[in-house]
C-alpha cells in the first residue's frame, strides 16, 4: 500500500484492517511493544502536536482533561511536558489501558468503545479533551462526537489528531461542518503536518470549542 511503514511489526496490520474486534485485538496484542514502534522506531508526532495545540486554547493547566483513546499514556505524556495535570483516559483496549495504569499520569482509566456510547462519565465533567489517533479507518467514527461534546462542559476545547488518509476520506470532516452549522460547536484551528515521521504519512490538529450555551 502507499506509505506503508517500514517498521511495520504492527503499524502496517493497524493501516489495513478495518474490523473493530480485529483492532482491538491487534491494540491488546500491540500494547507491550507500541511506544518503542510508534516513538522510538517512527517519530509519532502527534502527541505533543495535539498537547501544543490544546495550549493554545486552554490556558487553564488545572483544567480536567479526558484523554480519548489513551493507548499506553502517550498523549498524557505530552499533555503533562505542556503543564497540564488532572487527566483521565479512557480505552477500548485492556491492554493498552494496563500500560497507561503504569504511567502513573492518570487521575483515572476506564475502559470505553466510542462507538456504543454512553461514557462513563458526567455531563459536563470535563474542561477539555483530546483525541490522538482515535478516528481512523476501524476506530472511532465521527458519530461519537456527540458523545464526547457530552461530557465536555461548555466553551471547553476538543483537539483531534487523525492521519491524513482519514482526513481526506471526509466523514470527520463532514461531521464537523455539520455539528457547526447546528450551532454545537465553535472551530478554532487545523494544521497540517506530521504525524507519524516515519511512515511517511502526514495528518492533521483539529481545534474545536463546545458552544457556551450548550449544557
Amino acid at each position: 500500500m502507499a506509505d506503508a511503514p517500514r517498521n511495520d511489526r504492527y503499524l502496517r496490520a493497524i493501516y489495513e484492517t478495518r474490523d473493530p474486534g480485529k483492532v482491538r485485538d491487534l491494540y491488546d496484542r500491540w500494547a507491550e511493544s507500541y511506544d518503542t514502534e510508534l516513538i522510538d522506531e517512527n517519530g509519532y508526532a502527534q502527541p505533543g502536536r495535539c498537547a501544543e495545540m490544546l495550549a493554545r486554547h486552554l490556558p487553564d493547566r488545572s483544567a480536567a482533561i479526558l484523554d480519548i483513546g489513551c493507548g499506553t499514556g502517550l498523549g498524557a505524556a505530552a499533555l503533562a511536558e505542556a503543564g497540564y495535570t488532572l487527566v483521565d483516559g479512557c480505552d477500548f483496549s485492556p491492554g493498552m489501558l494496563a500500560r497507561s495504569r503504569g504511567t502513573g499520569l492518570y487521575r483515572r482509566l476506564f475502559e470505553a468503545d466510542l462507538n456504543t456510547p454512553p461514557l462513563d462519565a458526567a455531563s459536563g465533567a470535563y474542561g477539555a479533551a483530546v483525541a490522538v489517533g482515535v478516528f481512523s479507518f476501524g476506530h472511532v467514527l465521527p458519530d461519537s462526537l456527540d458523545e464526547i461534546l457530552r461530557v465536555l462542559s461548555p466553551g471547553a476545547p476538543l483537539v483531534i489528531g487523525l492521519n491524513r488518509h482519514f482526513y481526506e476520506e471526509g466523514s470527520l470532516t463532514a461531521k464537523l461542518a455539520a455539528l457547526a452549522e447546528e450551532g454545537r460547536i465553535v472551530r478554532l484551528t487545523e494544521e497540517h503536518g506530521e504525524h507519524i515521521r516515519g511512515t511517511g504519512v502526514t495528518g492533521w490538529v483539529i481545534a474545536v470549542r463546545k458552544a457556551a450555551e450548550q449544557n
